[in-house]
């Protein structure tokens, strides 16, 4: 991911990871994101103004409305695999190991 010096921190937000996630459906715009990350629109514009500076997303404007969509494969890519591994494995609980 071209996030160099911030690298998968970016994931780490909840909100920023609802997102990306929404975004992987297609192009939306800031008031769509909001309501399906369950953020305000303030929170959600801040959020996309990080992900856009790390070169995460990208914006097309058309008018005073604003369309963001994944940056670029490789970002899909690494979150197809994050949610593709969260399917297929269970959370380790310390209780169980002893």
């Amino acid at each position: 991911m071209k996030v160099a010096g911030y690298g998968l921190g970016l994931l780490s937000d909840p909100g920023r990871l609802r997102l990306l996630l929404a975004l992987l459906e297609g192009e939306l715009c800031v008031c769509d994101l909001a309501v399906v990350s369950g953020l305000s629109e303030s929170a959600t514009s801040h959020a996309l103004r990080l992900l856009r500076a790390h070169r995460v997303v990208s914006v097309r404007r058309a008018g005073r409305m604003a369309y963001y969509r994944l940056d670029d494969a490789h970002v899909r890519m690494l979150l197809d695999l994050a949610v593709a591994h969260t399917e297929h494995t269970e959370a380790i609980h310390p209780e169980r190991e002893a």
